[in-house]
């Protein structure tokens, strides 16, 4: 059998630029260099497409792949069959590529926008098609068909930043009497929970909507869940399979970007610390979850169990999770006896499927 050559796609615009890089530099060095041809491809900060010839994945998140020797400018043409260009001076270089693993967050990368591009370019990729990634990238979008599906979520209001110019307190004085503090408030495009905060009070709650207003134009207010964070893999085409739980304790306010990222201060437990009804419950309703918006390949999702009544929530969905050495998608297929090597297999198996 012929070896599939792959391209990693990775960085981007999106504020999630620097948790791509990592998500990257896991992947290229789990992903079977003997089986696969490897084409990374990272995009700037500024929308450059660079052609990475460097062996050294460490470089990524530190940003020295950009000026690696060798580089050449890059691009995916949108007409089938011309796969992956690079360019050296004038002369331009084709390759041949049978599947892009989109590893990008955010903005562009996991909102139906790259897909979009690969769908027209006629190569198959890993993670959800086009509508699949852009419901589930805007989370007030996932809250009405999760709605519909008839899964329990937590109360939520939407709010556009039009009307924070000139009718805060009125916004204000709606949140207040929907909910009892504290609240959520979350960019509805973002992951990686970028511009997410936890207000306690109304000068709080004004802070965070204009904080989440300067990262999307809708803006999602919650109720506060009282209870464990509970996180579940699914991978699958027509019959997508759940993992083991997951269970994050953030040592934090809560799960933010730093103890995400930055801090040491969470912890995760695989397997969760519910009871197996419990998991069996959360595993049905991640599946429920995953079908309704019609996710191909992967996404995780993620659920809080109440302490009182252990009663199962769901949050929210990823379509193309972080898969850092830390990330939680890769270390719940591990617990679920998928290696990391093999789970990228899988995955780069489950998007050639789709695509045939």
């Amino acid at each position: 059998m012929k070896k599939l050559s792959v391209c990693i796609l990775f960085g981007g615009i999106s504020p999630e630029h620097e948790v791509s890089l990592r998500s990257a530099e896991s992947v290229l060095n789990n992903i079977d260099h003997e089986k696969y041809n490897i084409f990374p491809v990272g995009i700037t900060r500024d929308g450059d497409w660079i052609l990475y010839t460097g062996k050294d994945y460490s470089l990524l998140p530190t940003g020295a792949w950009r000026d690696y020797p060798g580089n050449r400018r890059a691009a995916i043409s949108p007409v089938r069959g011309q796969g992956l260009l690079s360019f050296e001076g004038d002369c331009v270089v084709r390759e041949r590529i049978d599947v892009v693993f989109p590893v990008l967050h955010g903005e562009n990368g996991e909102d139906g926008a790259m897909q979009g591009l690969l769908q027209m370019a006629g190569i198959p990729y890993v993670g959800p098609h086009v509508s699949a990634s852009a419901v589930a990238m805007d989370k007030t979008l996932t809250k009405l068909v999760a709605r519909e599906a008839g899964v329990c979520q937590a109360e939520w209001q939407l709010i556009r930043r039009t009307e924070l110019d000139n009718r805060m307190d009125t916004v204000l004085d709606s949140v207040e009497e929907k909910f009892t503090y504290p609240v959520f408030v979350k960019p509805a495009g973002t992951g990686s929970s970028v511009g997410v905060s936890k207000a306690g009070c109304r000068a709080a709650l004004r802070d965070a909507l204009l904080d989440a207003a300067a990262y999307d134009e809708k803006i999602l207010v919650e109720e506060f869940i009282q209870g464990k964070e509970i996180e579940v893999a699914v991978m699958g085409n027509d019959s997508p399979v759940a993992s083991v739980c997951g269970e994050i304790d953030s040592g934090a306010e809560f799960y933010d970007y730093e103890a995400k990222y930055i801090t040491d201060t969470s912890r995760a437990y695989i397997p969760a610390r519910i009871p197996d009804d419990v998991e069996e419950a959360v595993r049905d309703a991640a599946v429920k979850v995953y079908s309704a918006i019609g996710c191909q390949g992967l996404s995780r999702v993620d659920f809080f169990v109440t302490d009182k009544e252990q009663k199962v929530v769901f949050n929210e969905i990823n379509t193309i999770p972080g898969f850092t050495s830390i990330s939680m998608y890769p270390k719940l297929f591990a617990a679920s006896g998928i290696p990391y090597s093999q789970l990228i297999d899988e995955l780069l198996q489950l998007a050639v499927e789709a695509f045939q």
